[in-house]
């Protein structure tokens, strides 16, 4: 057998990982046909087929998964053969929206991890404006934030979130009483997006639960308190748009948008692979 190819060899935990080419090959600045090639030529040499490609999913074969474990120790160790000389330690600040990440924060940590190993990551959890407000003050190096206004029209928008009046399938409303909703704090935009909607429709509601991020009100959704304006794809696992149901009316969508100025390449390379992360929890 020949030796491996070690770029091949990552192509293939990213898009096992990312579950998709196209994230993949966004991680690693390069196009989903050189991903494609490179794991076609990764099992040719290994005589096994590591992946189930379809037109909508792409997905761990049987000898993928027992691959796995050791293709991820075999680019661990190619980085800190790498690194063994040294490499000038830097730290890297992200503000993200609450309203963005969810319960798939840790794979997002652990891509960037795998992307600039040397880089001491300091994640913070901000409301949207707070982001945006910290990056233009230069207190962050990279923010991610819905955008909800033109204050910015600048940043790469990383991808669409779609947002409905989520709740547990269990959830009742007595027709004639307020809508009970769980949101996040003022000035919260999301909060005010999901307020105006209702009052212009006419529709009378009342705050049983207040939230200090995403995690707590979609405890509280989930627990079957209240609904809340939340995206789709952070939503708990689950819940339900309970909206037409109830003849809520619509929310509209907000582009998720990275903002950086940094031209370093190791901050480059760690913001392309969240960014590639983020769209992943889309599919």
């Amino acid at each position: 057998m020949k030796a491996l190819d070690i770029e091949a060899v990552q192509a293939f935990v990213l898009t096992a990982d990312l579950k998709s080419f196209t994230r993949a090959a966004e991680a690693l600045d390069t196009t989903q046909a050189a991903v494609s090639l490179k794991i076609k030529r990764l099992e040719q040499g290994l005589g096994r087929r590591l992946l189930e490609r379809t037109p909508r999913l792409v997905r761990l074969s049987i000898d993928g998964s027992t691959f796995l474990d050791s293709a991820r120790a075999l680019v661990a160790a190619h980085q800190g053969a790498v690194g063994s000389f040294g490499v000038e330690q830097r730290r890297l600040v992200v503000g993200i929206s609450h309203h963005i990440v969810g319960t798939e924060l840790p794979l997002l940590l652990k891509r960037m991890n795998a992307a600039e190993p040397g880089l001491v990551l300091e994640i913070r959890i901000l409301s949207s404006n707070e982001a945006f407000d910290a990056f233009e003050r230069g207190t962050l190096d990279a923010a991610i934030a819905l955008r909800h206004d033109n204050r910015r029209r600048d940043g790469e928008t990383i991808l669409e979130e779609a947002f409905g009046w989520m709740a547990a399938p269990d959830f009742v409303h007595r027709s004639g009483t307020p809508l009970k909703l769980a949101t996040q704090a003022p000035p919260c935009s999301v909060r005010t997006m999901a307020v105006a909607a209702l009052e212009e429709a006419g529709i009378a509601w009342t705050e049983v639960f207040v939230g200090g991020g995403i995690t707590t009100i979609g405890a509280a959704v989930s627990a079957g308190l209240a609904v809340a304006a939340l995206g789709r794809r952070v939503a708990p696992a689950g819940c339900v748009d309970i909206g037409p149901q109830l003849g809520l009316p619509s929310l509209p969508a907000r582009d998720v948008v990275l903002y950086s100025t940094s031209t370093d390449r190791r901050t480059k390379n760690a913001l392309r692979s969240l960014s590639a992360a983020i769209r992943a929890t889309g599919r």
